[in-house]
């Protein structure tokens, strides 16, 4: 398996805007429908990365504590379904169900919005102010499959502690690392 990292981006971009299909009711949802009034995480995942299902219960955790003080994660999979099967948008829904996803999890079928934020591995991590500026582009934590450091999300978690304490200089901002994203 390849390993892939968050490709370099100056901080401030403003984040795109999208319209994407949400596979559990089958409408298209956007970013300023789904934006937090504090602050937006957008999460790149997909069903069959090893790296994200390492991961995934932290990425619940982190939508489940902060989406009261403001923030709202948004998830998206821009993989190619054709090759991908796995990754369909009926399996997403499956997988959303299953571990109890407090967050919406939309599809790129164009793969459009992956191309937009630069994104290319799962996961990825990006984090906007409340004007959809960018103030962090990086990893969850230094957890990965097969290493023994702990799944907390700790430098995603410093990175939304430091936007709500008024902070919108966040230091340490280590690239996400994980599968590529399957492009068509």
């Amino acid at each position: 398996m390849a390993l892939t990292k968050t490709k370099p981006k100056e901080l401030g971009f403003k984040a795109p805007d999208f319209s994407l299909l949400d596979p559990k009711d089958n409408e298209s949802k956007t970013l300023n429908l789904l934006m937090g009034k504090r602050g937006t995480i957008v999460a790149f995942i997909c069903n069959h990365c090893p790296y994200v299902k390492h991961v995934i219960e932290e990425i619940n955790n982190i939508a489940i504590d902060y989406k009261e003080r403001g923030i709202n994660l948004i998830a998206i999979n821009s993989n190619d379904i054709e090759n991908y099967p796995e990754d369909h948008p009926d399996k997403m829904v499956e997988w959303a169900n299953a571990l109890g996803f407090q967050f919406p999890y939309l599809f790129d079928e164009n793969q459009e919005v992956a191309k937009a934020y630069d994104a290319v591995c799962t996961p990825e991590f990006s984090l906007f102010d409340e004007e959809l500026k960018c103030v962090y582009r990086g990893r969850l934590d230094a957890a990965s499959p097969g290493n023994k450091a702990p799944v907390n999300g700790a430098d995603l978690r410093a990175a939304i502690d430091s936007l709500l304490s008024g902070n919108k200089e966040i230091p340490n901002q280590i690239p996400s690392m994980g599968c590529n994203i399957k492009w068509k």
